[in-house]
């Protein structure tokens, strides 16, 4: 007669998201605590990373750099996604992340939204912004390229155009992200919640950028620190790569066009308007925020 245990181990499968997530929340919150403490030096500018808040308070940018060490830290150590996912997610990661830097330290005054940066480049006017852009394009298209097709049939010409979209794919998201990071915790929420929803075959690098959302989450509710372009911009790439992992040709296209739809809303609309206006939005958006005032 076999026996039969009472109680299954958990599955290797539902573990390593927990655990890549758990060591991304770790390392990022650790990060932070020490960079505060010690702040690293920034060659080359003399903004550092500290500004002033609508309060009129000090906030830190250094949370970015701690989100995307935390997040990175986990996709290298865990060995839980394949080989070329966890290749691109550290090369787009890296990438959206260093261009973030470059933008929050080195940007320019005026903010000019996307449509402001390109039109800025075609009249031969060189923003921070138009090179973060330009910078996420090609980092995005690079990841798409090593993530490889959407696993479809077809003439090589289609395989290529599906490596465009998943390039535009990263680079949107990473966009998207950004744009969300208007408000306290606000794109952090969005990460953990894009995270969730990720499929199987993205889920270790979406585990990674949740536990990492997590792990800066109260510094950032308590307007201490911000994602800055730093983290935003690598969340959404990251996010790009765990979706085109996972994703088949009409989901990878269907995607994008969503992308787009937003990022050309966003010009025209407020998301921060919409989400006023929106109850469950609002409620979420607000959850664990300090009230408003001028003050603590």
């Amino acid at each position: 007669m076999t026996a039969v245990p009472l109680c299954r181990p958990p599955e290797r499968s539902v573990l390593m998201p927990v655990v890549t997530a758990g060591l991304a929340a770790a390392a990022a919150a650790r990060l932070l605590r020490r960079w505060r403490a010690h702040p690293p030096s920034v060659p080359g500018t003399g903004r550092g990373w500290d500004r002033t808040n609508h309060r009129g308070e000090p906030i830190s940018l250094l949370e970015g750099p701690a989100f995307v060490a935390g997040a990175l830290t986990a996709v290298a150590l865990v060995p839980a996604a394949p080989r070329r996912v966890r290749a691109a997610a550290l090369l787009a990661g890296a990438a959206a992340g260093a261009l973030g830097a470059y933008d929050d330290l080195a940007e320019q005054q005026v903010r000019k939204g996307l449509a402001g940066h390109l039109g800025a480049l075609a009249r031969g006017e060189v923003t921070t912004g138009a090179v973060k852009v330009l910078g996420l394009a090609v980092s995005g298209l690079v990841a798409s390229a090593v993530v490889g097709g959407s696993g479809g049939e077809g003439p090589r010409a289609g395989r290529a155009a599906d490596v465009l979209a998943g390039g535009a794919v990263v680079a949107g998201a990473a966009n998207l992200l950004n744009l969300l990071d208007l408000r306290p915790g606000r794109a952090l929420k969005a990460t953990v919640l894009a995270g969730a929803l990720t499929g199987s075959g993205g889920l270790p690098v979406a585990a990674a950028v949740a536990g990492a959302s997590l792990g800066v989450l109260r510094d950032d509710l308590a307007e201490r620190t911000m994602l800055g372009d730093t983290g935003a911009n690598a969340a959404g790439a990251l996010l790009g790569v765990a979706a085109l992992a996972g994703l088949g040709r009409r989901s990878r296209w269907a995607l994008l066009s969503a992308l787009v739809a937003l990022t050309v809303a966003s010009e025209k609309v407020s998301f921060t308007a919409v989400i006023e206006r929106t109850p469950v939005l609002r409620e979420l958006d607000a959850l664990g925020r300090r009230p408003p005032g001028p003050g603590r």
